[in-house]
């Protein structure tokens, strides 16, 4: 296990490029994450997490190009690329992404965070699962202490920047006509209640 302050070392992108599962800051709470295009590693995520086996993760992206990667048509997350880099996330159809990564619903929620040192990680790991530092149905951790806890040494790396008790990203669902916030975070929405 590797402890990180502060920063995301190049041994993290290292880590991640190697199938690694880490707890790190995303730009709203801290999160666990891996490479959400290594199956092996996002299912051993979801052990970790004890994650619902329908339930898909949120992906993090450095920009709308890694859509095509997911399955996403771009023209699907379209309503949310205004607000990116944000803390919006998009749910997006992606029925030509891997049944393992949607889960069988052939959707993606998926956000481009506004930290750039974040955006310059994924830039060379490739699209990131990131999804609460909890075990499933808890409270997340807050901080490196919390999640230490939680995990120990199930994890392969913690970055540690202190307590983050931002709010989690705003949920939407957009389709042609209309935008549905599936959970009210950090972004309002507007002209939706």
């Amino acid at each position: 296990m590797s402890y990180f302050s502060d920063s995301f070392d190049k041994e993290v992108i290292t880590l991640l490029q190697n199938g690694a599962v880490g707890f790190m800051p995303s730009d709203t709470i801290y999160g666990l994450s891996c490479r959400a295009l290594d199956k092996k590693t996002v299912e051993r995520l979801r052990k970790i997490k004890g994650r619902d086996k329908n339930k898909p993760f949120i992906v993090l992206i450095s920009s709308a190009d890694q859509l095509d990667e997911l399955g996403i048509i771009t023209t699907d997350a379209a309503p949310a690329l205004r607000y990116w880099p944000g803390r919006l996330t998009i749910i997006c159809q992606a029925e030509g992404a891997p049944l393992w990564l949607h889960r069988g619903t052939k959707t993606l929620a998926v956000r481009q965070p506004d930290d750039e040192t974040l955006r310059q990680l994924i830039d060379k790991t490739g699209p990131l699962i990131s999804t609460s530092a909890n075990i499933a149905d808890q409270r997340p951790a807050k901080s490196f202490a919390g999640a230490q806890k939680l995990f120990g040494d199930k994890l392969d790396f913690y970055v540690d920047r202190g307590t983050i008790s931002k709010k989690a990203s705003t949920i939407i669902r957009a389709t042609f006509s209309k935008v549905e916030v599936v959970r009210q975070g950090s972004v309002k929405i507007k002209g939706v209640k």
